[in-house]
């Protein structure tokens, strides 16, 4: 079943995945077909010859459906905007933008971005370019495209990409996305063994979140804290509902971890792991939990 792939403004989302937990699934050997030209359409329009579409399955909280290149194609700001991914050959990954019409082109300020990538499941992330690529029709200084080049090491590979920050329209999104399906919904969180990563990761301070949190936390990792944790995701929070800063879904009270002394809510354990590695590396971006209730 193809669903939307919810992913929030910053702080964010998803992942997808993300998403912190990822999620989804594209053919990572996907080859973009058109050399990177995509034309421009009216609502009416539809693109002609699109590929076949990739079958991805996606959990409950960052459902997402193929776009028109048989990409991922993600939601941002509450389906405002939308960017479908495309895992090429050779590591090339593009990003198309679009309107909340998915067939309407969506152009953006011409802007630099920093992509994190890492293998479904890990827990270490190496950043990448994604630069501005415009495509014929985009007018002076905005681009409809972006286009970087994943780490060799990560070819071929399912993989977790992160995008912490992009532009649109003035307002600022974090993009989440993942090229494996993970379960997700009613199963049980998939139990994690601690590896060296994880444990530098929740027990080692830096940034924001510091010794007194992880003592606060019971010295222990979240998939320690979770494992067994029932996801129940609910993408309809209500004003005034505590929503998780990763993905905007609602919040469960039973899935909270403290970060710079302050209690945060979160969906499900793979999203405490993206927030607490942004806390370290970016605390900039991390919020007061009073930001994270559903206005």
């Amino acid at each position: 079943m193809l669903r939307r792939f919810y992913v929030p403004g910053l702080l964010l989302t998803a992942a997808a995945i993300a998403s912190g937990g990822g999620c989804g699934k594209s053919e990572s050997n996907h080859e973009h077909k058109d050399g990177g030209e995509h034309k421009h359409t009216s609502q009416t329009d539809s693109p002609a010859n699109p590929p076949a579409v990739a079958s991805p399955a996606s959990p409950e909280e960052h459902a997402h459906k193929p776009g028109a290149h048989g990409g991922i194609l993600v939601s941002l700001g509450r389906d405002n905007y939308h960017v479908e991914a495309i895992f090429g050959k050779e590591g090339v990954l593009r990003l198309y933008t679009l309107g909340k019409d998915e067939d309407r082109i969506q152009e953006v300020e011409n802007q630099e971005l920093v992509g994190y990538v890492k293998a479904a499941g890990g827990t270490e992330s190496t950043s990448f370019e994604i630069k501005p690529e415009p495509q014929a029709g985009d007018p002076p200084g905005k681009t409809s495209q972006f286009v970087g080049h994943l780490p060799q090491e990560f070819w071929g590979q399912n993989l977790e990409v992160t995008v912490p920050n992009i532009t649109i329209s003035g307002e600022r999104f974090r993009l989440n996305f993942s090229s494996v399906t993970q379960p997700h919904g009613d199963e049980a969180m998939p139990s994690k063994v601690s590896n060296e990563e994880e444990l530098e990761l929740y027990l080692t301070p830096g940034g924001s979140y510091t010794a007194a949190d992880i003592v606060a936390n019971g010295n222990v990792t979240a998939s320690q804290k979770f494992k067994g944790f029932m996801s129940a995701h609910d993408m309809h929070p209500k004003p005034g509902d505590k929503i998780c800063p990763v993905t905007l879904t609602k919040a469960n009270a039973k899935c909270a971890w403290i970060v710079g002394g302050q209690k945060y809510e979160f969906c499900c354990p793979p999203c405490v792991d993206e927030f607490v590695k942004l806390a370290k590396t970016d605390q900039e971006k991390v919020k007061e939990p009073g930001a994270y209730i559903q206005r």
